[in-house]
């Protein structure tokens, strides 16, 4: 379960004081596909760095398993960050490794010896679809195969938890559905929870289970998809829905 609890985020800018995020409360269930929803500027990658800790709220709790990130040490969310993994529209693949060097990377960092890391990233590019590619650098790949082993790399130290930042933005319609349809399955069959930050209906109505909506960093509605969808309450749902016909 993740619990998002009155998270406060503001940011010094030239022109003053932004406020990412205003009393922002969720709860995520283990196992669950979750949407977080919202046009440009709404608070929701800041909302997605908070979760992990990239970035601290100025207040406010965010529980994992029963512990609050907030009170941890960097020391102690390093681990954290191997059970709370991410993926984001830019991909962020060393260019100079090639795929299985890519997916073996953390698990080098994690002090695993070379043979176990490169059996575990065959394993990972196995379910990814791309185990013919190990051998290929980045440069070579198309952006679905691209996001494909940063998936890959992200799954290598066994996260309970996948983080997706606008990770399909980049992406064509085929592909955004295929990559979808990855991250559905690896829901299924490994069991991991995945949020997905996006502001593309499609994307939610795709894979989501629950959506939450975020405007100027606050959450005017969530619940399951097909009711919020079908029923908007809030004037930033009626908006995306106009922007989706």
């Amino acid at each position: 379960m993740i619990e998002i609890k009155n998270v406060f985020k503001s940011f010094d800018t030239a022109e003053g004081t932004v406020e990412a995020l205003k009393n922002v409360s969720l709860s995520i269930p283990d196992g669950d596909i979750f949407g977080i929803i919202g046009m440009s500027g709404a608070g929701k990658s800041t909302l997605v760095r908070c979760i992990n800790m990239l970035e601290r709220p100025d207040s406010g709790s965010v529980i994992i398993d029963g512990r609050d990130l907030t009170t941890l040490s960097e020391l102690q969310l390093r681990s954290i960050r191997r059970e709370v993994t991410m993926i984001f529209q830019g991909f962020n693949l060393l260019m100079q490794r090639n795929c299985l060097k890519n997916v073996c990377f953390p698990l080098e960092l994690s002090g695993m010896k070379k043979a176990a890391a490169t059996q575990r990233a065959m394993e990972l590019l196995d379910i990814v679809g791309l185990k013919d590619k190990a051998k290929a650098y980045p440069a070579q790949l198309s952006g679905g195969q691209q996001q494909r082993v940063a998936i890959a790399r992200a799954l290598a130290t066994n996260p309970k938890v996948l983080l997706c930042d606008e990770a399909t933005s980049a992406l064509d319609p085929n592909t955004t559905n295929s990559i979808l349809e990855l991250i559905r399955n690896i829901n299924q069959q490994l069991g991991i929870t995945v949020v997905i930050i996006t502001h593309q209906m499609s994307v939610v109505e795709t894979v989501c289970k629950h959506v939450a909506i975020l405007d100027e960093g606050q959450i005017v509605e969530q619940g399951d998809v097909t009711e919020v969808f079908s029923q908007p309450k809030s004037a930033a749902a009626r908006q995306l829905l106009a922007h989706r016909r």
